[in-house]
């Protein structure tokens, strides 16, 4: 049975449930990531005993699942775009933005299917956006690729960020500082396609690179999805 198919305990002295148990993990990790949350931290949180939190959650993977299906009731638009890539699209941004206020989410993204009810609303939507369009092989194939590219990318973005308060160093500081090693190895002559790269390519932010490639995704969606069948 699913944290979501079993019945909350009665409330006692102190007032409990799972929406004050998410929220309490949810602020933690926030501030400190997941590695901040703890049954006991969320306990003292609420002024209640961690004993009595295991009666609405049985573990912490529990927990984590209850988490992600909040961070995910972000993630649906008020109201979904009749345009099939236009819905596609605001979803993913949407996932990148609940993702840049909630880091922790990133990593509890792209593992199995999440389950709970907000969870299965985004799923909703994104297979929804495509239904009638093709078979149901290619919408899930579709709708698997694009949420790959979403995640992979919120991912390096949320990393770089990381890197940056762990360091000290902002991309521009970090790039000036490696800049005299990168420059000898360039000078070796074996790196050519990374040398014109680096010269000429153009320096995009997170989010114009984010919705770049996004945006090519799409095309070769709409590429499968006008091809006719063979």
């Amino acid at each position: 049975m699913t944290v979501w198919d079993r019945p909350e305990p009665p409330t006692g002295p102190v007032p409990l449930d799972r929406e004050r148990i998410v929220a309490a993990a949810v602020a933690l990790a926030d501030d400190g990531g997941l590695e901040a949350v703890s049954l006991r931290k969320v306990a003292a949180r609420l002024n209640a005993g961690p004993m009595r939190l295991y009666g609405y959650i049985a573990t912490k993977q529990e927990l984590f699942d209850l988490m992600v299906d909040d961070a995910q009731a972000e993630i649906l638009p008020a109201e979904r775009p009749a345009d099939w890539r236009e819905a596609l699209r605001v979803l993913a941004l949407r996932t990148r933005q609940a993702v840049l206020r909630h880091e922790w989410l990133a990593d509890l993204l792209g593992g199995r299917p999440a389950l709970g009810p907000n969870g299965l609303a985004v799923t909703e939507a994104r297979l929804a956006a495509l239904d009638g369009l093709a078979g149901i092989d290619t919408v899930m194939r579709a709708v698997e690729t694009v949420s790959a590219y979403t995640t992979g990318a919120i991912r390096r973005e949320i990393a770089n960020l990381r890197a940056e308060r762990a360091t000290g160093l902002s991309k521009r500081d970090w790039q000036r500082a490696s800049g005299p090693h990168v420059t000898r190895m360039l000078a070796t002559g074996r790196f050519p396609a990374l040398s014109k790269a680096v010269h000429d390519g153009a320096d995009v932010d997170a989010e114009a690179s984010f919705t770049t490639g996004l945006d090519w995704v799409l095309d070769a969606v709409a590429a499968k999805l006008t091809r006719p069948p063979a």
